[in-house]
């Protein structure tokens, strides 16, 4: 196989392990491009893209224009002569004329089973949606938003124990196996094949909004689980306990009755009412504190105000629901 030469667009860690993949293939990686740094942690320090970062180790030559749209950019992409582009979450828009660059096209990974889930949030939007399967398709770059042609797809199912977070890792993982599996192809014969997306069946994952997180205890058991679910680890479904915020990283429906927000149960387990069914917690942090499973939470906490009859919800104290 003779190696491509390769431009990788990706910035956060969705896209690493396709990078070190294509790395490890053997590929010719002749740029990076990735978002510039950005100030991060309390310090506000600028810090690198974990793209960045593991480009860097492989001593890969990184370009972090703000924008694609300059012409200094441009030249720049046009310069390496790359045989294709590989897109993984790199977050700024293509132009027309910078995806006609590589001679043989710009591939994208797209953690969803497309024609489902175009947009910003395909991992958490099926996860809220109930969806029991979900994947990965390796697709043509256009410029209409995730509308390009499909080279392969791959699904995994999703547990009642799934999280955003554990949906990430598989799917970035199983992405990279995909794109690398194309890539082989690709410098084998020169060309892929590759479907059109089906317009009847396109559905769109919104960008997340932090007012979403707030629980609404008149929901059922199970929606409000998998709204726990898909906001971990952002932006955290959250409810107030004794006026103040209480975040929700875990949480899976039981069957059982309460009224909406009222604890029955506040021994070695959390169950709250909802509309239908109990939410029972499993893993919860109150403000200033770690993150608890909720056997540690309630071995932990000071006798006092009883958790049991309680009633999660309601503006907390101070004002809003904070981060």
């Amino acid at each position: 196989m003779q190696p491509l030469r390769i431009i990788f667009a990706g910035t956060p860690d969705f896209a690493v392990p396709a990078l070190a993949e294509l790395i490890a293939a053997g590929h010719h990686i002749v740029l990076v491009l990735t978002q510039p740094d950005r100030p991060s942690g309390r310090g506000m320090k600028l810090k690198a893209s974990p793209v960045k970062e593991l480009a860097l180790q492989h001593n890969i030559e990184v370009f972090q224009p703000e924008t694609l749209k300059d012409t200094s950019a441009q030249e720049r992409i046009q310069q390496v002569q790359a045989d294709v582009m590989i897109v993984a979450a790199y977050g700024l828009i293509i132009p027309t004329n910078v995806l006609a660059m590589p001679r043989l096209g710009c591939y994208n990974i797209h953690a969803s089973l497309l024609p489902r889930w175009r947009g910003a949030a395909p991992i958490q939007r099926s996860l809220l949606a109930g969806d029991k399967q979900t994947g990965v398709t390796i697709m043509e770059v256009v410029p209409k938003l995730d509308a390009g042609a499909m080279v392969s797809k791959g699904a995994i199912n999703i547990s009642a124990q799934d999280t955003a977070q554990t949906l990430h890792d598989a799917l970035a993982k199983l992405g990279s196996e995909l794109m690398a599996h194309a890539m082989e192809i690709l410098a084998r014969e020169g060309k892929l094949a590759a479907e059109p997306q089906d317009e009847a069946l396109v559905t769109y994952a919104e960008k997340l909004q932090k007012s979403e997180a707030t629980i609404d205890w008149s929901q059922n058991a199970d929606l409000i689980s998998r709204q726990v679910r898909a906001f971990n680890p952002f932006p955290v479904a959250q409810t107030t306990l004794n006026g103040e915020v209480c975040r929700i990283w875990m949480a899976t429906a039981v069957s059982g009755h309460a009224k909406p927000g009222v604890v029955v149960e506040a021994t070695t387990s959390l169950k709250v009412g909802c509309g239908e069914g109990l939410l029972n917690i499993e893993e919860l942090q109150l403000p200033g504190g770690k993150r608890l499973k909720v056997r540690d939470f309630l071995a932990g906490r000071q006798a006092g105000t009883p958790l049991l009859g309680q009633v999660l919800g309601g503006q907390p104290a101070g004002g809003d629901l904070g981060n």
